[in-house]
């Protein structure tokens, strides 16, 4: 099954999908909107074109496991995008995506703007990897 993944954040969120067999996360053209209404209806849109099933919204935890102060945020977005897509939305944990998402780019000599534009993208890819990870162990999930 595709699905569509989402790392959303104040000023940019990253989008990834990953193919039919859930082996390749790639990631999409980053969305540099702030409204979540447009943000909400640029993931239904993206989720419609790329022929998703399941849309995954990265949820900010803290390092002890708890919800980090942007989950409410994500957890709004999430039934905006529900609701527009018609799709199923999944939370996942978020931690360090982004750092390991830095990490990739800086392994691969992407740096500054480049960077920029990257970053959010490559973190949605992150965390799809990391779902598509434990769906290999839990298919009935």
């Amino acid at each position: 099954m595709k699905i569509l993944a989402v790392d959303y954040g104040e000023t940019r969120t990253g989008l990834a999908i990953c193919d039919e067999s859930e082996l390749l996360a790639t990631p999409l053209p980053q969305i540099t909107e702030k409204s979540m209404n447009k943000v909400a209806a640029y993931i239904a849109e993206a989720a419609a074109k790329e022929g998703a099933a399941r849309i995954l919204l990265g949820l900010p935890m803290n390092m002890d496991g708890t919800e980090g102060a942007r989950a409410g945020k994500s957890r709004r977005l999430a039934g905006k995008v529900e609701e527009a897509s018609g799709l199923p939305v999944a939370l996942w944990d978020e931690r360090r995506t982004t750092i390991t998402a830095a990490g990739i780019l800086s392994d691969n000599g992407v740096f500054g703007q480049k960077r920029k534009d990257r970053l959010d993208s490559v973190s949605a890819a992150v965390i799809l990897e990391g779902y598509l990870a434990w769906r290999k162990n839990h298919p009935e999930d």
